[in-house]
């Protein structure tokens, strides 16, 4: 039987492989993903890049596109009629790829101060072409990320989550 610091040190490596791997596969050319203010044709792409399985529904206004990782972390991908992913929410033991999850908006995100009550268990980012609100701690995390602009006329952010 292993001791609890060497299936710690075996975990913690574990983690670190799977980050480093995910990080070359984000990045890598020519990888498409259904993205923050990306098209609907590429859901597929989010759904194989998190091996995740893919529920489609319609609501009143746009689609949901439920992608459920192996991990326990849900993604919805809400994609207005005109095939706009406008808003991503998750929830879930682990976060998402932020840097897929919100494809062009990630720099923008990343350059934005937090607002609000900042730190390790809430965040917000609020700018005119982009709003992220997430919280959590280990092993369960929440939150909404959407694009003013694209959310459809008559919806309301509260019917997002």
């Amino acid at each position: 039987m292993r001791s609890p610091m060497r299936r710690l040190a075996s975990r913690v490596y574990e983690s670190c492989v799977w980050r480093v791997a995910l990080a070359v596969f984000a990045t890598a050319p020519g990888v498409a993903a259904a993205a923050l203010g990306g098209n609907v044709s590429s859901v597929e792409a989010d759904r194989a890049h998190m091996k995740a399985q893919l529920v489609r529904s319609e609501a009143a206004l746009f689609t949901v596109h439920q992608l459920q990782t192996a991990n326990g972390t849900t993604v919805r991908e809400l994609v207005s009629a005109a095939g706009v992913v406008f808003a991503v929410t998750w929830k879930g033991p682990f976060l998402p790829d932020l840097r897929q999850t919100l494809g062009t908006y990630f720099p923008s995100y990343e350059a934005a101060p937090r607002a609000g009550n900042s730190g390790h268990s809430h965040f917000a980012v609020q700018r005119a072409d982009l709003v992220v609100l997430s919280r959590g701690h280990l092993r369960a995390y929440s939150g909404l990320a959407y694009v003013p602009s694209l959310v459809p006329t008559g919806l309301t952010i509260d019917q997002l989550q």
